[in-house]
């Protein structure tokens, strides 16, 4: 006789209490193993696929995509022992209840992980959770627009489609695909987004203006700034430096064979070398204890802007890096963050953050510290300019270069201090070696 086990959304670590289902990778009916991922979950950290301690028959599924859970909730239940579906799975269900949308019921990038015994409705799917209200669909251009909602499952294979189109309130039942046989792309629900706002909109929505729920990545964000401010009494000081010297190391690093060297790279091997000297930066303040808290390894967070926002992954270690060694690990979590895989272990434990704000074509910047750290580094934009150079004037790459730093930790000196050094070093990088 099968054990029906129920398997409870997990903690996921790092005091995260919810998580919203971004796609199921199961159905109900489908043989699972033990540790088999089962639904693909984001965070206001990363995205996570959960794995299932269970293997057996998945019965019954709770909450739909885009439905937000807290830990402890309900995920699904498995008949422990059962080979195939319960009989009294194979009750028709209502007319009206929720049938698996395409690309999503069956997950066909995992063949050899699962099979399906035969076809259930989702209506066995358990006792139904509250139901979640629909998204206000968006005007779309009348091109794109089926004639009538069409009936069955919508044509959306990607869950990148399916995410964006829920984020801004797009209908898909009522756009017309592009693709193949209807299937909707991403530039259905992009052109979708861009179609103007009907002339006769009703004076009361129109001053509400457009709500976004300061939730997932978004609210972890916020939360985490405005609790920086509230506790940091921080303070920013800046200089300009001449990075011509530091290009041209960069440029013969790179004119050899081997793995080729990034600019933040060299940046990070210059930040590593000045917390050696000034190691009150590298800490953090316990409050508690009424302490500050000097770390011994600097673990180096830099900013890497994605789809989903702006992220903070973390290099562990990084003061025991060389600079080709830091730039295959940038490379790998930029990588992992755009493609929303970073595991909350990735994005938690940064003791010192650089932050490159230069990539977006700009020169400088105050911003806010990276919240339970104690200092920031960032680096503008690397432009020609006019530059006394040797007594004459010259056009130079130039940068300019800012800290923000929790003034609970060090004094003007020392901060002050930290940031020439780095200046030194990016003027002359002889200066770094003789300091090795």
């Amino acid at each position: 006789m099968p054990q029906v086990m129920e398997f409870k959304l997990p903690d996921l670590g790092e005091g995260l209490t919810e998580a919203e289902i971004v796609r199921w990778l199961v159905a109900v009916g489908d043989v699972v193993a033990i540790d088999q991922p089962v639904v693909e979950v984001e965070t206001a950290k990363a995205m996570v696929e959960v794995p299932c301690p269970y293997g057996g028959v998945v019965t019954a599924r709770f909450g739909e995509e885009g439905e937000e859970l807290p830990v402890g909730a309900p995920l699904i239940t498995v008949a422990v022992g059962a080979e195939s579906v319960p009989a009294e799975a194979d009750a028709e269900g209502p007319a009206d209840a929720p049938r698996p949308l395409i690309g999503y019921g069956s997950d066909h990038s995992r063949p050899a992980r699962r099979r399906r015994v035969r076809p259930v409705t989702a209506a066995v799917s358990a006792p139904a959770a509250a139901p979640v209200a629909a998204p206000v669909p968006v005007p779309v251009p009348a091109a794109p627009v089926a004639a009538a909602a069409p009936a069955g499952p919508v044509p959306v294979i990607s869950p990148l489609v399916r995410k964006l189109a829920r984020d801004n309130g797009v209908d898909l039942r009522a756009l017309r695909g592009s693709g193949p046989e209807g299937l909707i792309l991403r530039a259905d629900v992009e052109a979708a987004l861009r179609a103007p706002e009907p002339v006769a909109a009703p004076a009361a929505a129109a001053a509400q203006g457009e709500r976004i729920p300061l939730k997932g990545l978004r609210g972890a964000v916020a939360e985490k700034l405005s609790r920086s401010r509230r506790e940091i009494p921080e303070a920013t000081c800046w200089v300009d430096a001449d990075a011509t010297e530091l290009m041209a190391a960069r440029a013969a690093m790179n004119a050899v064979d081997g793995p080729k060297i990034s600019v933040l790279a060299l940046l990070a091997r210059i930040c590593t070398a000045a917390l050696a000297r000034y190691p009150e930066l590298n800490s953090t303040v316990d409050l508690a204890a009424n302490e500050i808290v000097r770390l011994p390894a600097v673990h180096l967070g830099f900013a890497a802007q994605t789809e989903r926002g702006l992220m903070v992954p973390v290099v562990r270690d990084a003061q025991t890096r060389s600079p080709e060694s830091l730039s295959a690990e940038f490379a790998r979590l930029t990588e992992l963050a755009r493609a929303g895989r970073l595991a909350p272990s990735d994005l938690t434990g940064g003791t010192f953050t650089l932050n490159n704000y230069g990539v977006f074509g700009v020169d400088g910047s105050t911003p806010i510290i990276n919240h339970p750290e104690a200092a920031m580094l960032g680096v503008g934009r690397i432009i020609p300019k006019p530059w006394v150079y040797r007594g004459e004037l010259a056009v130079r790459q130039v940068v300019q270069l800012s800290l923000t730093f929790d003034h609970r930790v060090c004094d003007g000196g020392a901060a002050g201090g930290f940031l020439r050094y780095v200046a030194d070093c990016v003027e002359n990088p002889a200066v770094l070696l003789r300091g090795l």
